[in-house]
């Protein structure tokens, strides 16, 4: 069971290099993708798809509580 569950998460480690790199994303600091870990390659694509969306960012609107 454990050889299925690795098996899995090869293959989102390899489906979020492949969404980084389409989105001209290749290296975080001095590192290429493949050399970060599974939580880093989240960690960025969250960032990418926040910094993406039209209401993350500091411009956006933000309601507050009157």
């Amino acid at each position: 069971m454990s050889i299925r569950n690795e098996d899995e998460t090869e293959q989102r480690r390899n489906d979020l290099i492949e969404k980084l790199i389409a989105s001209n994303h290749f290296k975080k600091g001095n590192k290429h993708l493949y050399e970060l870990t599974t939580a880093e390659l989240e960690y960025e694509y969250f960032k990418l798809q926040y910094d993406d969306h039209p209401h993350g960012g500091k411009g956006s609107i933000h309601w507050r509580n009157f």
